[in-house]
């Protein structure tokens, strides 16, 4: 990855996945979008200081420097990469931030239900979300 390169981690076994993938892959004209499956077998995600679970269960991406984001923040750095952050960029604005990855977030709960509803399924089951244990009260 070179140091203008924004590295997408995601989910193949996911139709929605894909069909980003897909689309984004063909605006990437000058290669400053890396695309990473996290389903494939060589993936490692400790290798980027995360767990499978953590993989499965939101959207990662890793900038240029190393670090690691996360939700909607790798849609914008992706669409950004590819020439079409201005069609992201409101989702980055103070008060509506909040609001997206909030969006986000119920849509990765609800990716694989969602997905059936329109017809798709995930492939050999690898998409399913695994269940963030839910936190008792009292615990931070």
């Amino acid at each position: 990855m070179t140091e203008r390169q924004f590295k997408l981690l995601y989910d193949g076994q996911c139709p929605f996945c894909r069909l980003e993938v897909r689309w984004l892959q063909a605006w990437n004209r000058e290669g400053r979008l890396v695309f990473e499956d996290i389903t494939a077998p060589d993936f490692d995600a400790a290798r980027y200081g995360l767990t499978r679970e953590d993989v499965m269960g939101v959207i990662h991406g890793v900038l240029p420097d190393g670090r690691i984001v996360r939700k909607v923040e790798v849609f914008r750095q992706a669409y950004r990469a590819v020439g079409l952050g201005w069609l992201l960029a409101p989702t980055g604005w103070p008060g509506l931030r909040w609001f997206f990855d909030v969006l986000y977030e119920w849509f990765a709960r609800n990716r694989v239900s969602l997905g059936r509803f329109f017809g798709r399924s995930c492939d050999a089951g690898t998409c399913n979300v695994a269940a963030r244990p839910q936190k008792r009260r009292g615990e931070t």
